[in-house]
């Protein structure tokens, strides 16, 4: 790696890769994985290039929704080991320059956490404020229209003392009352414990949750919701998510944060691009170093339409914000089935050439899609109550080798394994030098040795016949990516004058070749090219 390849932080210059915990591999044949699975397999993670893992929940909970249910902060659930397990994950992966971020879950905890045990006790009891508790509206029911993500009531009666409680997802997870001080107060205190056990930062999960309507005033119809879209959209929650005041509470993370040299803050918000860039802050008020963006997730999958949204994207940005780039996580459909194989490499090739810092979902390297669970084998809490919304398909194990289970496990695997994990796994993958997982692998090693693909700047050369080109730049080093979003071959313009050579193909099969003007490329076909020195 060259000097200014060191220029900028670890998180701008690496690739984050997402583990699910219960689905990454299990060592004690529970079916369920765990940690001791996550740091058996940290020697992979070095050889695909990868320089941090973001682990998701792995506290102590009841598992309404797997871990996003916490009952207790400080502690792992024995489902996954023990917190000893745990730090010492930490200690080998930093062994490998491997940083290990946290999932940081403030907006709700479990209904089995001290503090809303103690809570819903009696209408007088010390903590009844740490939650967000209402009388009855006039009408004697729910104190607002406010809705869950299941698309019912938000509000949840509580017959002992007569109030509602708010929960914006289950009634398994009330919401934390973040206008309380102590609330405040506590949870910095749970990030500083585990700053101080070594750990590099967190992704901060449904950030723009935390502070609602001071008022409790109802959210208006959504004009733009029609029949067919999830139930929780019919209204728009301009009361209940993305209040002003949140932006005070993430200014005293980042001030927390930045008395740990190289620790990064990371944002969950589901927002319109010109919302969600609100999360960097400014100068004298920063907030996450990266509000994650899932824009892609929805884009046309298209020339112009992904130029236009990078375009949008890196226009809207200031100065000091560094982008980012997330196409699969555990809340979404696969890539590989959201776009099929071919444009999966497409789509990889895409994710690890743009400006920013790039996250990978644990097995898209694989190629790896939905895999359909039967009704009686769902798991997902979600799904279990409305039809549609379930995220099993997405959550399946690792699939690591063709033994029995995928490698996965010698029990019975929590989710179903897919039949063509038998060749669609990291051991055969490995052995096959044009698999996607070598694309993958290639990408993040050039990402590491080219500064210019790392820290380089990023100029858009637009969309022209179906093909998205833009510049990478550090220096006097210079790549050109060109991305071929049709199913048919052409000739592409290069915006480069002189003799280019391929660096490197989606197909992997192109390195070295030269060419100039009217460079040949096919279907889906991504080629990353460098110009010749005199």
């Amino acid at each position: 790696m060259t000097d200014s390849a060191q220029d900028g932080e670890w998180w701008q210059r690496e690739a984050i890769y997402e583990v699910y915990p219960r689905s990454f591999l299990d060592t004690d044949g529970d079916g369920v994985g765990d940690l001791t699975g996550i740091r058996r397999k940290l020697d992979y993670l070095q050889w695909l290039g990868v320089g941090a893992i973001w682990l998701t929940p792995v506290f102590r909970s009841p598992m309404r929704d797997f871990g996003y249910d916490i009952a207790d902060y400080r502690e792992v659930d024995p489902a996954f080991g023990s917190l000893d397990d745990l730090d010492q994950l930490l200690a080998e992966a930093h062994a490998r320059d491997i940083k290990v971020i946290l999932d940081f879950v403030p907006n709700h905890t479990s209904d089995q956490h001290p503090w809303f045990r103690a809570s819903r006790s009696s209408r007088n009891n010390a903590k009844r404020d740490w939650y967000i508790w209402r009388p009855p509206g006039s009408d004697g029911g729910p104190p607002s229209n406010w809705l869950s993500i299941l698309g019912t009531s938000a509000w949840q009666l509580d017959p002992a003392t007569g109030e509602y409680y708010y929960h914006a997802f289950l009634p398994e997870q009330p919401d934390l009352n973040w206008r309380n001080p102590e609330v405040r107060a506590a949870m910095l205190d749970v990030m500083r414990f585990w700053l101080d056990r070594g750990f590099d930062g967190f992704r901060v999960d449904v950030i723009w949750h935390l502070i609602k309507d001071e008022q409790f005033r109802d959210n208006p119809v959504n004009p733009a919701y029609i029949e067919g879209m999830a139930a929780d959209q019919r209204l728009s929650p301009v009361f209940s998510t993305d209040r002003p005041e949140v932006h005070d509470v993430v200014v005293e993370w980042r001030t927390l944060i930045d008395g740990y040299p190289g620790a990064v803050l990371i944002g969950e918000a589901y927002l319109p691009v010109e919302r969600l860039v609100a999360y960097y802050g400014d100068e004298t008020r920063r907030e996450v170093h990266l509000p994650f963006n899932f824009q892609m997730f929805w884009a046309e999958w298209s020339a112009p339409a992904i130029a236009q949204l990078v375009e949008s994207y890196e226009g809207t940005l200031n100065h000091a914000a560094w982008p980012n780039w997330v196409l699969g996580n555990h809340d979404q459909p696969r890539i590989g089935s959201r776009l099929g194989s071919e444009r999966a490499r497409l789509a990889a090739f895409l994710l690890l050439t743009l400006r920013g810092t790039p996250t990978i979902y644990y097995g898209d390297e694989l190629g790896m899609t939905d895999v359909p669970v039967p009704p009686e084998q769902v798991q997902d809490t979600f799904g279990q109550r409305v039809l549609g919304l379930g995220r099993d398909p997405a959550r399946t194990p690792m699939q690591w080798s063709a033994e029995p289970n995928a490698g996965f496990t010698t029990g019975t695997p929590w989710l179903p394994v897919p039949p063509d994990a038998a060749t669609r796994n990291a051991a055969a993958l490995t052995e096959d030098a044009r698999s996607i997982l070598w694309l993958h692998k290639r990408l993040l090693s050039l990402r590491r040795d080219e500064p210019a693909l790392s820290m380089g700047s990023f100029v858009s050369m637009g969309a022209q016949d179906g093909v998205f080109s833009f510049l990478r730049q550090d220096g006097e080093s210079t790549f050109l990516v060109m991305l071929n979003f049709d199913s048919t071959s052409t000739s592409a313009v290069a915006p480069l004058e002189g003799e280019l050579e391929i660096a490197l193909s989606s197909h992997l099969d192109r390195e070295g070749e030269r060419c100039r003007q009217g460079i040949p490329i096919g279907p889906f076909e991504a080629l990353l090219l460098r110009p010749l020195r005199r």
